[in-house]
């Protein structure tokens, strides 16, 4: 196949940052989605439903004239997080969604949940009014080694969660491991899975290919191949419990290239096209449109977008660098091909 075209896709986790930096980050994603769920790991963190109605006017402030997008707003769950802060956002038509961070497990996370069993009562409204629960799925005990914190709270916290909430629907978060897979597809209807482009790309190899690779490191970190492969066979196959989430991030190039280098990797600049390159390379292309434009609106309840767009197999090189306001953020693949080129949508 030497193009591919599909219902136009939805990114279904998405960081868009505020500020200086969303307008450079913006236009890579309305490019290639119509919708997204947007991260609110703001700092400091969007907690309610004003916040949430606010940063939704920057987005689409922000958006180019000629170009059409929806943000679908989240809230950031936290020990305080109230029933009826739960219930004025469903009421609001803007929040999809709430997102769960383990306090100190990732960017802007000082915020988190320090215990889940204080979120119980909004996790109770949540499960009321149909307001799924986006979970960060690691644990954040230092004991814990870290290439192990998804599988052990998978074990240790969403099993539970799963079964005493059991009409509440929940999403692990860019899913890297078997051990998440199994239990997505195992678990019953109303859990679901979003996975990255570069969690189906590479294995935890890249991050010391030629040496220490800070562009390569996020959260859930890499693992090895054979979850690689557990994920790709996921992303690909029927289930409809698997469908795309970027968890695109981005960071200036320096804070990614210091003495503590944050965690995240750009990819809204190549989304579908490496997305494209994964189920080009297990000969199921032909899944492609199910994971990435089908599967998300309908966990979601929402119909799946009319408009189309097409892929053209074609290598193209990828820039070194993009501004990132008065900075700049290192894309993945930078320097390097990537083997789908976007045609513009058609109608």
């Amino acid at each position: 196949m030497k193009t591919v075209t599909l219902l136009q896709p939805d990114d279904w986790h998405l960081h868009l940052r505020d500020g200086p930096f969303l307008p450079s980050v913006l236009p890579h994603t309305a490019q290639r989605f119509a919708r997204a769920i947007v991260m609110p790991n703001l700092d400091p963190p969007i907690t309610t439903t004003e916040q949430a109605s606010a940063y939704r006017e920057r987005i689409l402030a922000a958006l180019p004239k000629d170009m059409s997008f929806e943000p679908l707003m989240t809230l950031y769950l936290t020990d305080n997080t109230t029933p009826k802060e739960i219930a004025r956002a469903s009421k609001s038509g803007i929040v999809h969604a709430v997102k769960y961070y383990p306090a100190g497990a990732t960017t802007n996370s000082d915020s988190g949940v320090t215990d889940i069993e204080k979120t119980f009562d909004a996790l109770r409204a949540m499960e009321e009014h149909g307001l799924p629960l986006l979970l960060h799925g690691e644990v954040t005990d230092p004991s814990v080694d870290f290439f192990d914190r998804e599988r052990i709270f998978v074990e240790k916290i969403l099993t539970g969660l799963v079964e005493r909430f059991d009409t509440l629907r929940f999403v692990l978060e860019h899913v890297s491991t078997k051990e998440g897979i199994d239990f997505v597809s195992a678990a019953r209807p109303g859990v679901a899975a979003t996975v990255t482009a570069h969690h189906l790309l590479y294995n935890r190899n890249a991050l010391f290919r030629g040496g220490l690779r800070p562009h390569h490191f996020c959260l859930p970190v890499l693992k090895r191949e054979n979850h690689r492969a557990a994920l790709v066979e996921a992303a690909t196959g029927d289930s409809g419990k698997f469908f795309l989430g970027t968890d695109s991030a981005p960071h200036t190039k320096t804070s990614k290239q210091s003495d503590c280098g944050c965690a995240g990797i750009y990819t809204a600049h190549a989304a579908v096209e490496l997305y494209a390159e994964v189920f080009d390379s297990v000969d199921r292309l032909d899944k492609l449109e199910a994971f990435a434009s089908i599967y998300g609106p309908q966990f979601y309840g929402l119909d799946a977008n009319t408009q189309r767009m097409t892929l053209i197999r074609e290598h193209w090189s990828t820039p070194l660098r993009y501004p990132f306001g008065d900075e700049t953020l290192v894309p993945l693949r930078a320097g390097e091909p990537v083997a789908w080129r976007l045609e513009e949508p058609t109608t």
